[in-house]
């Protein structure tokens, strides 16, 4: 059992303590003279990817000082209190300060921490100074480690030289990065691939398991910049809904909605000012709102929905008068179904449209949900709670799901991304039941098994944190987000492959 060490002033960490990046680091060492920020989070969280960002600008700002951040990993789904799993989220947000797994919450629980994500600030003598939960505290947390600085500089109590802590990850070179949503053109057979930790969006001709590649969309560098393929940036793009000769994209960490013409082979802005929003704004014009980490997009009539997964709402977007608005939700975290402007979300990240029926993946409450468009009401599918989750197949109320990302509609079939169960699911809608058709076997060995009955096992890679799915001509292509790959079922033979991507 993890053990907090502590008393009036000072404390340290066990030596069982386990550390996912890094070797152990112990305070009296190690830190010792040292102003000590600690970020309790937990790597399905929107709000806690959001202060990885600050806390980034941060560790810039106070590179050459003696202030050292620690990540503590405290999960909030069974999925997520794993070593190897955290060890892909580390890579993913681009952590560059030792983590530690906080197992069974113990450091969590000595600190009497309640929520995510909460920053607790020790100074040189390993006091607590601070603590706060929530995103937005970025001016606070610098305030106190400036305040906590001169403290110690007047009590000679700061570490004269800064601690080196050596990191152990290693960054994997792969030909996508963390690929999220993905999207297909029947007209022109081109599937387009958010290749989200590359900052691109990859345009392939596809032909069954090969994916040629034709366009390389942004030029790979992280940023907010609109232009030519070769010279526009993203920052971790998602969602995308293919239009004609347009694209757009929900770009998530720039806060927008860009839009990609294919023809002229050009990148724009269509709404967002690159800012993330706070609270919960009104109607206003496209170019003059802040958005909140859009995650995914479809088109209904004359509008864009768009899954706001960092206010916990679903947008609309008038493409005709070029104007944004919250469309269901109040921005608070829960699960509450009925009138659309009372009804709450928490991090919805994936959409799917049936005629009038918007299925929305709601992942912090591991649920599904539905807008009825025309009464625009809101329902739930599946789902209880935001603790409420697991992996369960059978009836609606009978079935569960862990954190899904992604959803897609085809035939009276709804597919399901179950992210956190390495799983995808299907809804038979005329049914009223869910299964599984591709799933882990056993999770501690690297095989998994394809349908209900066991009927083929396929003793390769399975699927890891999948975040989106799309059928083709009778196949089900799928984004294997932290297998950094796309992977192809087919629906007959029941086999699972990945899509080669050529030049």
């Amino acid at each position: 059992m993890f053990k907090l060490f502590q008393s009036k002033s000072t404390f340290d960490f066990s030596k069982d303590a386990e550390w996912i990046n890094s070797k152990p680091i112990s305070f009296s060492k190690e830190l010792k003279g040292h102003i000590v920020v600690l970020d309790f989070w937990t790597y399905c969280c929107i709000n806690c990817v959001h202060m990885l960002a600050d806390i980034k600008k941060l560790e810039e700002k106070y590179g050459y000082n003696p202030v050292i951040f620690i990540g503590v990993h405290s999960a909030k789904f069974e999925n997520e209190d794993s070593t190897h799993n955290i060890q892909s989220a580390i890579s993913r947000y681009g952590i560059k300060h030792p983590v530690l797994r906080d197992k069974n919450r113990d450091f969590w629980k000595s600190f009497n921490v309640s929520g995510w994500p909460t920053i607790i600030i020790l100074d040189t003598k390993g006091k607590v100074i601070y603590q706060a939960s929530g995103e937005g505290q970025a001016l606070a947390i610098e305030e106190v480690i400036d305040t906590a600085l001169e403290k110690a500089k007047r009590e000679r109590s700061l570490a004269v030289v800064k601690a080196n802590i050596e990191l152990t990850q290693t960054e994997q070179k792969t030909v996508l990065s963390f690929p999220g949503k993905i999207e297909y053109s029947e007209v022109f057979s081109q599937l387009f691939i958010a290749d989200t930790n590359h900052n691109r969006i990859l345009a392939t001709q596809l032909d069954g398991n090969i994916a040629y590649l034709s366009s390389e969309i942004g030029s790979g560098k992280q940023g907010l910049k609109d232009g030519s393929f070769e010279t526009a940036e993203f920052n971790h793009p998602q969602g995308m809904l293919r239009k004609r000769d347009l694209l757009y994209v929900a770009d998530t960490e720039n806060h927008a909605i860009r839009v990609v013409d294919l023809k002229q082979k050009t990148v724009k802005t269509l709404a967002g000012t690159g800012n993330q929003s706070k609270g919960s704004p009104l109607k206003g014009p496209c170019s003059e709102m802040e958005l909140n980490s859009p995650w995914d997009i479809v088109q209904y009539k004359n509008y864009l929905f768009i899954a706001m997964a960092g206010s916990h709402q679903i947008y609309r977007l008038d493409l005709l008068k070029q104007e944004i608005e919250p469309y269901a939700g109040t921005g608070e975290e829960g699960l509450r179904d009925g009138p659309r402007r009372t009804a709450l979300f928490a991090q919805p990240s994936g959409l799917a449209l049936e005629e009038k029926y918007l299925y929305v993946a709601d992942s912090e409450t591991s649920s599904i949900r539905i807008i009825d468009l025309e009464s625009e009401t809101v329902s739930t599918l599946i789902g209880k709670g935001l603790f409420d989750f697991g992996n369960k197949d059978g009836k609606y109320e009978e079935a569960q799901l862990q954190h899904p990302l992604g959803v897609h509609y085809e035939e009276d079939m709804l597919y399901i991304a179950d992210t956190y169960n390495h799983a995808i699911k299907m809804v038979y809608l005329n049914a009223g039941q869910v299964s599984t058709i591709i799933k882990i076997k056993d999770k501690d060995q690297n095989v998994c098994m394809i349908d209900d009955n066991g009927l083929k096992d396929c003793h390769y890679l399975p699927l890891f944190e999948p975040n989106d799915m799309i059928t083709i001509k009778g196949n089900l292509y799928i984004a294997d987000t932290n297998n950094h790959l796309i992977r192809m079922l087919d629906m007959q033979t029941r086999e699972l492959v990945t899509v080669r991507i050529k030049k």
